[in-house]
């Protein structure tokens, strides 16, 4: 159990910095975790390595970022993150917006930006943060802890988007 907590805490610090990470660019984090997955199942590299990864209920590395900045959004709009994270603003909260069914759906604005600007680079989190939120399903979203919302958001949601074929 130690080698799996030092390989996710290696492969998960800096998850902002790689959204948006292309697939040719997340492969060598993709080997690490599979080459941790082999050693713990003492697997070598002729055996074939999804039910392995499967079994120990791992994400792949772009879900991993995603459950990654779904956490932090959801720290950030119940106000257990550091203020300088913020501000996320919710649809609902936008000033001068009428009430419509939307209103309650809990949902983020996304801010219009242009990821090619340099200015745009702080703000690329914000971005990538909201449309990740704005795509988990509303019982995901309405989570009353986050206890609930932890394990609802990797097994529930983004374990089956890692592993679509897979029958639970």
């Amino acid at each position: 159990m130690l080698v799996v907590a030092l390989v996710h805490s290696r492969l998960d610090c800096g998850n902002g910095v790689l959204v948006g990470l292309p697939a040719y660019l997340s492969h060598p984090r993709q080997s690490v975790l599979n080459a941790a997955a082999r050693l713990i199942y003492r697997l070598t590299t002729r055996d074939h390595i999804t039910d392995a990864v499967i079994s120990l209920h791992w994400l792949r590395i772009p879900e991993r970022i995603q459950y990654e900045l779904a956490v932090l959004a959801y720290k950030v709009l119940h106000g257990d993150a550091p203020r300088y994270l913020g501000p996320l603003t919710r649809v609902g909260d936008l000033p001068g917006r009428r009430t419509l069914r939307s209103t309650n759906a809990d949902r983020l604005v996304v801010p219009p930006v242009k990821l090619s600007t340099s200015a745009a680079e702080p703000l690329r989190l914000r971005l990538h943060t909201s449309v990740i939120w704005n795509t988990l399903p509303t019982d995901v979203v309405a989570a009353s802890s986050l206890f609930t919302f932890l394990p609802t958001v990797h097994l529930c949601f983004l374990f089956k988007q890692s592993y679509p074929d897979i029958i639970y």
